[in-house]
């Protein structure tokens, strides 16, 4: 599964928290979620929403820079065969006063 392998990848590269949910008490983080996927002719390929949390809009801003530089390079991956920025925004949360951005990826893949 691409997730758990972008999750992995992810920690890794960023040395923050990466994963589907929320954790507890931690202000840098990173959340994925899965938005879709298609398959055509034995290849994949998996939207990805990636939330970058920061304590600041600025710091979420900085996090989300570095999710992209990462993104980037995770096309080194053998069974991955594009990887495709479709967007980034503010998507900070007004109703939880919680700054974040959010990064669109699509990633073909076997």
């Amino acid at each position: 599964m691409i997730i758990t392998k972008l999750i992995s990848y992810l920690t890794e590269s960023l040395g923050v928290y990466v994963g589907l949910e929320a954790p507890e008490q931690v202000s840098d983080y990173v959340r994925i979620d899965q938005t879709g996927s298609s398959r055509i002719n034995h290849l994949i390929t998996t939207n990805i929403a990636i939330q970058s949390y920061g304590s600041s809009l600025y710091d979420a801003l900085v996090l989300n820079e570095r999710v992209k530089s990462a993104m980037a390079e995770f096309i080194e991956d053998p069974q991955v065969t594009r990887v495709q920025l479709d967007t980034d925004y503010n998507f900070t949360n007004t109703a939880t006063k919680q700054y974040r951005w959010q990064a669109v990826f699509s990633i073909t893949h076997y």
